[in-house]
């Protein structure tokens, strides 16, 4: 992997700004999953969704971060086929499980806002941890195609790809096989990764707007969106970033332009670094459950 060849004097301080958003990432998200985990004040639905949230994005960095600052700090690596494929897969299946995961959290958020009195008997546990675990089974089994179809592939050419991680367009370049019935693949697969959990969000935010707007005082119609205007900051960055990586077709631009839309998208961690802050660390519930740790383990020591 060639990483990024064309750093030169920047290499140290691009490996060092990588590294501390890495770690940033790692500490907030592991933080939101303590608190979710240990305080009764976190017990609510939303709070529940967020905590497999922050654990999505534990694995979406983790499995991409620590090759790609080797990479760097080396001005290239190498990878070996099977670790390739793994990489390859992982990194899929949790942007897929991801996509299903903020999806069921806009669900959340119709209840709460649009049927506030059935929201508790609708959301139960039981349809809380369906919604998990179909979000996580679903990601991994729907890029597990992919995964199969990529190790049909011969790479009998050069094994030098001029990209950071093994995605999905860098290993089809490095295929000498037709590669067609895969691209043909990819398309169909936007749709229910992509295409249909990004519908779903965008009905529950109309219904949502809808009830919103219907709020007859300027404060209740404040707090109301308040309640959800993280989740649509996140979703909208998201799910930009997702439709310029995977549905415009990779071959319309440069790699050296999709190394950066993927850098934006997955190491900026315009997602997992910045989803604890934007949707917990400035929750007042969030605040204090932190507050009352911290409180616990200072009595401790």
């Amino acid at each position: 992997m060639l990483g990024f060849p064309t750093l030169n004097d920047y290499k140290l301080p691009f490996f060092s700004i990588i590294l501390l958003m890495y770690f940033m990432t790692i500490c907030e998200n592991l933080l939101i999953i303590l608190l979710v985990s240990t305080s009764q004040r976190l017990r609510s639905p939303m709070y529940f969704f967020l905590g497999h949230l922050a654990l999505s994005d534990i694995i979406l960095v983790t499995s991409i971060v620590p090759k790609m600052l080797d990479v760097i700090i080396r001005g290239g690596s190498t990878i070996s086929y099977v670790g390739c494929l793994a990489q390859f897969y992982l990194y899929g299946g949790t942007v897929s499980a991801e996509c299903f995961l903020l999806t069921a959290m806009s669900y959340d958020r119709y209840l709460a806002i649009c049927r506030p009195l059935h929201y508790i008997s609708v959301m139960s546990v039981k349809l809380r941890c369906s919604l998990i675990i179909s979000s996580w089974l679903l990601g991994f089994m729907l890029v597990l195609i992919s995964l199969l179809l990529v190790c049909g592939l011969q790479f009998c050419g050069s094994n030098i790809m001029n990209y950071f991680f093994c995605d999905y367009a860098p290993l089809l370049e490095l295929s000498c096989s037709d590669t067609t019935v895969l691209d043909i693949e990819m398309i169909l697969l936007c749709f229910p990764i992509i295409l249909l959990p990004f519908s779903c969000i965008t009905v529950s935010y109309v219904y949502i707007f809808m009830a919103i707007f219907g709020i007859s005082t300027t404060s209740g119609r404040q707090k109301t969106f308040s309640t959800c205007s993280s989740h649509l900051v996140v979703v909208s960055i998201y799910y930009g970033s997702m439709f310029v990586i995977y549905m415009v077709p990779y071959r319309g631009h440069s790699m050296t332009v999709n190394k950066f839309i993927s850098l934006l998208y997955i190491v900026t961690v315009v997602t997992p670094l910045l989803n604890p802050m934007i949707y917990s660390l400035s929750n007042r519930d969030i605040k204090q459950a932190f507050r009352k740790l911290s409180s616990k383990m200072l009595a401790v020591l």
